[in-house]
């Protein structure tokens, strides 16, 4: 199993390419990359990008999918329109982004200069404030079509019947989402967020492709830390213990999900 094998490597002084014996060295791998300032600072930006993206990109995804779910003309052109990012290979996507987000030849800031007389040109990839924000917003959009999906369905499923009779009853449009809508997309709003957040923690393609953990580390992640460390400084017993403390901190969140879950149904 390549987890018991991640944690039998953690505890040990393995490397790629090394004439030394493998021997063991207990939590010595743990203990440094704890005290890591570049370690700690992709737990934050782990952290940021699942607190940001988690309930903004669903949050988006459901206002696609009401969007989508009405009876109106071209209806299938817009659907398509809003699920196409979702099948664009990530590294192209990223790629894309990052052509657009660049300073030089990039239309966001050429358009920022044009509105601000040339005053304004961010250079998002390029400032370690905004590099960050910049690749949530990128992964917010490429992600969001998938939501949507599962929610639509979702929508589709809700009996008609309800809201009949809500309107009978005199309910607002947001008395209807409120009590109808969203208590019935109860299990595909806990589906998109489990899978969400967990795709938050594995964030590695986008920033690789743009920023490559840069500039200044501002967009580190557990995995672009774990490559850097396990492949090019060849540390893999080092890289085998981020790999394990990213895999513990995954089941900690899921299980912290289920159970605040199970409390609201309790309730």
């Amino acid at each position: 199993m390549p987890f018991l094998l991640a944690l039998g490597l953690s505890f040990t002084n393995q490397r790629l390419i090394s004439p030394l014996p493998v021997r063991l060295v207990g939590m010595e791998n743990y203990r440094r990359i704890f005290a890591d300032p570049v370690f700690q600072r992709s737990l934050v930006n782990n952290a940021v990008f699942t607190v940001v993206v988690v309930p903004v990109q669903t949050a988006f995804a459901l206002f696609l999918a009401v969007l989508v779910n009405q009876k109106i003309r071209f209806i299938s052109f817009f659907r398509t329109a809003y699920f196409a990012p979702v099948v664009m290979i990530m590294a192209v996507a990223a790629t894309i982004w990052k052509l657009l987000y660049d300073p030089d030849i990039g239309i966001i800031d050429g358009v920022l200069r044009a509105v601000s007389g040339g005053q304004l040109s961010p250079g998002w990839l390029r400032s370690s404030a905004l590099a960050l924000s910049a690749v949530i917003f990128m992964s917010i959009w490429q992600g969001a079509g998938f939501q949507m999906v599962v929610l639509l369905a979702g929508l589709q499923d809700i009996d008609q019947e309800l809201y009949e009779a809500a309107e009978i009853d005199g309910a607002s449009r947001w008395q209807k989402f409120r009590y109808i809508t969203v208590p019935g997309l109860r299990n595909q709003l806990v589906f998109v967020a489990t899978v969400t957040t967990i795709l938050s923690f594995r964030l590695f393609d986008q920033v690789y492709v743009m920023t490559r953990g840069g500039p200044l580390d501002a967009t580190q992640t557990m995995m672009t830390r774990l490559v850097d460390v396990g492949f090019n400084q060849q540390a893999i017993a080092r890289g085998s213990a981020i790999a394990v403390v990213f895999f513990l901190i995954v089941c900690l969140v899921t299980l912290v999900q289920r159970l605040l879950l199970r409390e609201r149904e309790a309730d």
